[in-house]
């Protein structure tokens, strides 16, 4: 989750969509084209690997864009396949 964040931060779109699990990935992302973020912060909540495969991991990244404070809280599924973590999908809180 820390690497998908700091990911999000540097712009590495080619990153999130290494680590983005097939069964959900997008095309593109086209963060390069959105307004600029400014990301100020993550907090991991909680996480719990529910089976050898399979985690959840809550957090709260906080960022600002146009100079009005934000805040993502999202529930994030991720699978393990071959040894590496994938991104499934979240759940906004």
């Amino acid at each position: 989750m820390r690497s998908r964040y700091t990911a999000y931060t540097l712009l590495r779109e080619d990153y999130l969509l290494a680590t983005w699990h097939s069964s959900t990935r997008p095309s593109a992302l086209g963060l390069a084209g959105e307004a600029p973020t400014q990301w100020i912060g993550l907090q991991v909540k909680r996480h719990e690997q529910t089976d050898a495969d399979h985690a959840r991991v809550e957090f709260v990244a906080r960022y600002k864009m146009n100079g009005r404070a934000y805040r993502l809280h999202e529930v994030s599924r991720f699978v393990r396949e071959n040894g590496k973590w994938f991104y499934v999908d979240g759940e906004i809180e």
